[in-house]
């Protein structure tokens, strides 16, 4: 399923967050959204998922979501959001309360995401037992239970060590490499826009403007840590960001 975002504006009271973006997200392909603090990237995702209402503009949603999609958009979110009293598996099947399914059919979806994810052998653990980043594989098999056409990601990995961080990028690409699902992947992280995106969006101060649209040619399944085509584009990007990163950070002290 294609994202279109048609001429989006939004404001909270006087402060105007958003103007005018336009941005169009194909089906089977991640863009990632950067930009400096206080930029309205995460404002940007709510109105996508339908969690707020633009004050101008559209979110269309074009084609069809696949026969076996439960919900076309599923949010996965920085702070893991589990439910601590309820096992990895328990997690994972709230995403399948309501819907209409068999317990056999239940229990083959999570079943197929806890392999998926490597948390086949953690199951019956609570979140309190798992480390950082086996809670952020919990939160992403719950996400890919419902087959969703679109993912939209907030910041998932800005809580998680570099190393945690690495090992998750590899399983995100890997998880997409198997089911090519359409993604929204907002971050501050460059580093992560450059191996997940295959483009990336950078946003101006805010309001938030669409100043520049960055193509990846690189495959993403053969993209590495430490490719010096990537890290050109990341230093491309800094440079092009850091005077009005510098700037919003001075606005937000």
């Amino acid at each position: 399923m294609d994202l279109r975002l048609d001429r989006i504006s939004h404001s909270y009271g006087p402060v105007e967050v958003l103007s005018d973006i336009s941005l169009d997200i194909p089906a089977g392909e991640i863009l990632c959204i950067i930009g400096p603090s206080g930029c309205g990237k995460s404002t940007l995702l709510r109105l996508i998922g339908g969690l707020e209402r633009a004050d101008a503009g559209r979110v269309l949603q074009l084609g069809t979501p696949p026969p076996d999609c439960l919900n076309p958009l599923t949010y996965i979110f920085q702070d893991f959001a589990l439910l601590p009293w309820r096992s990895v598996r328990g997690n994972v099947s709230l995403a399948l309360e309501d819907h209409a399914l068999t317990a056999s059919r239940k229990a083959e979806i999570i079943t197929d995401v806890l392999v998926r994810t490597g948390l086949a052998d953690f199951a019956d653990a609570v979140p309190k037992q798992l480390s950082g980043g086996m809670k952020q594989r919990t939160a992403i098999a719950r996400a890919l239970a419902v087959n969703p056409a679109v993912l939209l990601m907030d910041e998932p990995l800005s809580a998680l060590d570099a190393q945690t961080r690495e090992l998750l990028i590899d399983d995100l690409v890997a998880l997409w490499s198997r089911q090519r699902f359409t993604g929204v992947y907002i971050t501050h992280n460059l580093g992560e826009a450059v191996r997940l995106g295959h483009r990336i969006a950078v946003l101006s101060r805010r309001p938030g403007r669409v100043r520049e649209v960055i193509e990846i040619g690189t495959a993403l399944d053969s993209r590495t840590l430490g490719d010096p085509d990537l890290d050109a584009i990341q230093r491309k990007l800094w440079h092009m960001m850091r005077d009005e990163a510098a700037a919003a950070d001075r606005e937000l002290a």
